[in-house]
């Protein structure tokens, strides 16, 4: 008898589809980190490489995902015990169901932190305040035990309400909101900033590459980018690529989520880069960008209360498309590998989650010298999601559609039992059998610490 139930909600719309999926992969690490990545690596010359990436790795990856999910119509879990019955290949699925506990706990913490900031911009918190009063602003609050706490359980909160109430009437009716207010919010800060005066010195390193700053450490750091990203690896899009209906394009579905991730982190860019030359701000500011350096650009630009308002309204819808996309891998796997009704499951998983959350929360101020092989608890999710994790799941995936599934399922699957024409598909295992192992090994071997290269 089997343990999934009868009725399985599934996406009702091909936008549903897309804006949920985009919102899985349009996260902090468009908004946050993608600017100052490109920052620290020449800007323009970064983003072609990393576009590069996305088309040559990241698609084809993520359309293995999808073949995976849409094909077994299970949990990551579940997919591979459908589809490799009696094989080891289940252990996939364990390991994007831990990493989506890792990364929620973690990433939740870091979410939380865009609710003070909304908080602050609400008060005018920011103002008169100097680049040093603000990086102590900073650092105080993630020193506090209580204020990170509190926006750490509100916004899993709101996660959590979402995830309960399902595929189409949860992730897929508020998505189809967020992302298009997501999208509007970017464009008025894009507009704001590329006609502050001195803005086109920002608009030229975004767009006008210098290669002599390419090493071979950008060209891995643009590979990674690509690939975290778009979600790979963790089990999200296997689980979303689940509830994709039978009739939908998935190869026309998989460019459309990887065109749109992409065109918010330029957007991104465009919103960060000629504000940080019109107020002379180095652009490789590292991760203090967004929470130092912006608070202080905004405070000196005319209408920058409204704006520091609306960016860190943006980094909050961002980072919550995403932690709905991560918590449905734990409460899909709950729901039908235990048997649980969505509301328990999604009650279970939160709860569960929100251990490691507060451990998470608290390794910057009271468990900040609690360390576990040398990192804190928050530290150890982050590296143990991102790279031993998410590069070997990503790793044994494509190996698995490559050289397992085969070339004739995974070809009925994309071509929706050859009805689409698939033209691609000799490029595609061509990828995933050669070129998509051997780049993901490269990043594994590389966040491991087992290559250096400069």
């Amino acid at each position: 008898m089997s343990n999934i139930p009868s009725e399985r909600d599934s996406f009702g719309s091909r936008f549903g589809v897309i804006a949920a999926t985009a919102g899985s992969a349009i996260g902090l690490g468009n908004i946050w980190r993608f600017p100052y990545v490109a920052g620290e690596n020449g800007g323009a010359a970064f983003l072609i490489i990393y576009l590069g990436f996305v088309l040559l790795i990241g698609i084809p990856v993520m359309l293995s995902e999808f073949t995976i999910g849409r094909s077994a119509q299970r949990n990551v879990f579940g997919s591979f015990r459908k589809l490799a019955p009696g094989r080891p290949w289940y252990l996939i699925g364990i390991m994007g169901v831990v990493a989506a506990f890792m990364i929620l706990a973690f990433y939740t913490a870091v979410a939380g932190w865009t609710l003070e900031y909304i908080f602050q911009s609400i008060i005018n918190g920011f103002e008169g305040l100097s680049s040093g009063q603000l990086n102590d602003m900073y650092f105080s609050f993630i020193g506090s035990p209580w204020r990170p706490l509190l926006w750490f359980f509100v916004f899993m909160s709101f996660t959590a309400l979402i995830i309960m109430s399902g595929v189409q009437k949860g992730i897929e009716k508020y998505t189809k909101i967020l992302m298009p207010v997501l999208l509007l919010l970017l464009i008025v800060l894009v507009v704001r900033a590329v006609t502050l005066p001195g803005a086109s010195g920002g608009i030229s390193f975004l767009f006008k590459p210098d290669f002599s700053k390419i090493t071979t450490s950008t060209i891995l750091e643009a590979l990674g980018q690509a690939f975290f990203s778009l979600s790979i690896g963790m089990g999200t899009l296997v689980t979303y690529g689940s509830y994709i209906q039978k009739k939908d394009n998935l190869g026309s579905t998989a460019v459309s989520v990887a065109f749109a991730d992409t065109f918010i982190a330029i957007l991104a860019g465009l919103a960060i880069f000629p504000a940080v030359f019109a107020f002379n701000i180095e652009p490789g500011s590292g991760e203090g960008l967004v929470y130092i350096t912006l608070p202080n650009i905004f405070q000196q630009m005319p209408g920058g209360y409204f704006f520091s308002l609306m960016f860190f309204i943006l980094l909050g819808v961002a980072a919550l498309t995403s932690t709905i996309s991560v918590l449905e891998v734990i409460v899909a796997f709950f729901v039908e590998e235990l048997r649980l009704g969505r509301k328990a499951a999604t009650l279970l998983a939160t709860s569960s989650v929100s251990i490691l959350g507060v451990m998470c929360v608290l390794s910057t101020s009271s468990m900040a010298d609690v360390k576990l092989f040398g990192f804190t608890v928050f530290g150890l999710m982050n590296f143990t999601s991102a790279n031993i994790l998410l590069p070997l799941g990503g790793f044994f995936i494509v190996i698995f559609v490559a050289w397992y599934y085969g070339r004739e399922k995974a070809g009925n699957e994309l071509s929706n039992g050859g009805k689409l024409k698939t033209r691609y598909l000799p490029f595609y295992m061509f990828v995933i059998k050669y070129m998509a192992p051997l780049a993901i090994a490269f990043i594994f071997l590389q966040g491991v610490g087992l290559i250096k290269l400069s």
